[in-house]
């Protein structure tokens, strides 16, 4: 196997195990405030193993430090949402809501960086607003979970954007644990504040869900984040964001079986969950011919 087959097959290993993340976030009974932060743990204690994060650790100056733990606390809010839409409503509708984030940040970002509007990113952003309107008309009983759904693109977005500034001076392995270990000090800050507002909720979980969340950190965190940087050493990042757009492809399809979700939808929900795919397919293309090619920003 030639190295570059073999990081197209790393690369379609680890966006699977993206795409499990979702599957894993139904099957886990805790909320999701207790699934984020067991999950931050048990990443942030893992990476503390590596020597490669000790030796990058010290390149990061405090104040960069602070600014990408600030990030950090962006990606707990979008897994907040995100894992919030699989417990209100399912899978196929969470992936389907995720996948707009290109549509936030066609607008998100000229603002944010200052720089020019694109059309072609625009146009693809309203093609998705009708999308988005027939999956709240055709699933009018998942609004909770659809309105999660969207927060969780919109801060996929912001995360992306901001973390596009850090990423070119900053090892990635270490800029990941310090995201992460920020988001985990965010999240226990808030934690009183939770359990004051929500006295029946509880930090407890079972040794059931324990189990899958170690899976999710390991299996779903670790792992495919390791074997895409290895990846992407021998891919060029076009072909890194089109195959990345595969993610919400994966976890409907897996949902569609194991969890028979294609009994509460309709065909209402599948043309809007088609249209918004197809945008986030043509994306890369556009982006190619258009404008310049970005590196491949993955949060899952």
């Amino acid at each position: 196997m030639t190295e570059q087959k073999k990081a197209y097959f790393q690369l379609h290993i680890s966006i699977f195990l993206w795409g499990f993340t979702a599957i894993l976030g139904k099957i886990i009974v805790a909320g999701q405030v207790q699934l984020v932060w067991y999950r931050l743990l048990m990443v942030c204690g893992c990476m503390l193993f590596f020597p490669a994060l000790w030796r990058n650790l010290k390149t990061v100056t405090p104040a960069n430090a602070l600014r990408i733990a600030g990030i950090g606390c962006m990606v707990v809010i979008h897994w907040l949402c995100f894992y919030g839409a699989i417990k209100y409503a399912n899978v196929s509708v969470s992936l389907s809501c995720l996948a707009t984030s290109s549509f936030f940040s066609s607008f998100l970002e000229p603002i944010i960086n200052g720089q020019k509007i694109k059309r072609h990113e625009i146009l693809l952003g309203l093609i998705v607003v009708p999308a988005i309107y027939m999956i709240f008309h055709f699933t009018g009983f998942h609004v909770v979970g659809i309105a999660l759904g969207l927060g969780a693109a919109l801060f996929a977005s912001i995360f992306t954007i901001l973390n596009k500034r850090m990423v070119d001076s900053h090892h990635a392995f270490s800029m990941t644990y310090i995201e992460f270990a920020g988001g985990l000090l965010f999240l226990t800050a808030l934690l009183p504040f939770y359990l004051y507002l929500n006295p029946t909720a509880s930090m407890q979980i079972s040794t059931h869900d324990i189990g899958y969340i170690g899976l999710l950190a390991v299996a779903c965190t670790l792992l495919p984040f390791t074997l895409s940087l290895h990846s992407l050493r021998h891919l060029s990042a076009f072909t890194a964001n089109l195959s990345v757009n595969l993610e919400p492809v994966y976890g409907i399809i897996m949902a569609t079986f194991i969890f028979k979700e294609y009994k509460e939808l309709n065909w209402g929900f599948y043309t809007g969950a088609l249209v918004i795919l197809l945008t986030v397919f043509i994306h890369p293309f556009l982006q190619g011919r258009f404008g310049e090619k970005k590196n491949a920003v993955m949060v899952e």
